[in-house]
């Protein structure tokens, strides 16, 4: 017969009693700050990438396919020359590029909503969008990745940006806050789509659109009258515009401003969205 355990006899073994004195906790802990909250799910996000580092073609492989196959496919039918071309396409193909990646952030938060790991998250005493908004900033790097291959490339192939260094970091981080909140948009897809296969085949009908009809490749008056009216109002566009003149050295106020407002708009409209979906999903 077996012998009763400490528990169930009720008697203390010097084991238990260190353990409780291990555990025993003599005030409630605090609870963790927005800011500290956020930035834990944004190093998660960076986690993911380090243990799989294929997460990374798509930021490094597709905008060195995009750039290539653009510049020496239509350069020459487009501008006369691979090189003219080149100074007219890099800030396009850098806007397509890195938009292309903002898809990926509706799909992995599918994921993780079809894996359950966001129904232990919603169970923590947290800021409620962390993890949301954390896993946003860190797939900024991801966009800032994409970013510096594209201009590596460019600048090996001859792109000369006369706006300098300071034109070229300008550019990225205004290109970086448009993705931040164009990145809502398709968390919005992650959280109402049912598997992430559906999420990346309806953000690519919504993308494809935004960056083909658009004048990171051609200039919109070759274009007929009513696609250029959706190619004027396109925001996808002014930000094009805005890279362009960023990097050329001839940046206008009302360029950036237009992106910058068009941003802060989509975020204030789509993060209280996004939040309610979040709360509301069984």
């Amino acid at each position: 017969m077996a012998e009763p355990s400490a528990a169930t006899s009720g008697m203390t073994t010097p084991e238990a009693t260190t353990l409780r004195e291990a555990v025993a906790l003599d005030e409630r802990p605090t609870r963790p700050s927005a800011v500290s909250s956020t930035l834990t799910f944004a190093h998660r996000a960076l986690l993911k990438i380090k243990h799989v580092p294929e997460q990374l073609f798509d930021v490094t492989v597709s905008p060195i396919i995009f750039t290539l196959m653009f510049v020496y496919l239509f350069g020459g039918a487009i501008a006369g020359s691979t090189e003219q071309y080149l100074q007219y396409l890099l800030p396009g193909i850098l806007v397509q590029s890195v938009l292309f990646t903002t898809v990926y952030t509706g799909y992995t938060m599918n994921t993780d909503i079809t894996k359950g790991v966001f129904d232990r998250f919603r169970s923590l005493p947290i800021w409620r969008p962390a993890p949301i908004v954390g896993a946003l900033l860190g797939d900024t790097v991801r966009y800032t990745i994409a970013s510096a291959v594209t201009l590596t490339l460019g600048l090996i192939l001859g792109f000369r940006p006369t706006g300098g260094v300071v034109g070229v970091l300008l550019a990225v981080l205004l290109l970086l806050i448009f993705a931040f909140a164009l990145s809502w948009v398709f968390t919005i897809l992650g959280l109402v789509l049912r598997s992430p296969n559906a999420v990346m085949g309806v953000s690519m009908m919504v993308l494809m659109p935004l960056t083909f009809a658009s004048n990171v490749f051609v200039d919109p008056e070759t274009m007929p009258d009513f696609l250029q009216g959706f190619v004027n109002v396109n925001p996808v566009s002014h930000l094009v515009t805005a890279s362009r003149e960023l990097m050329g050295g001839s940046a206008s106020f009302s360029s950036v401003a237009w992106v910058l407002v068009a941003s802060v708009a989509m975020t204030a409209i789509l993060s209280p969205v996004t939040m309610r979906l979040y709360r509301n999903r069984s």
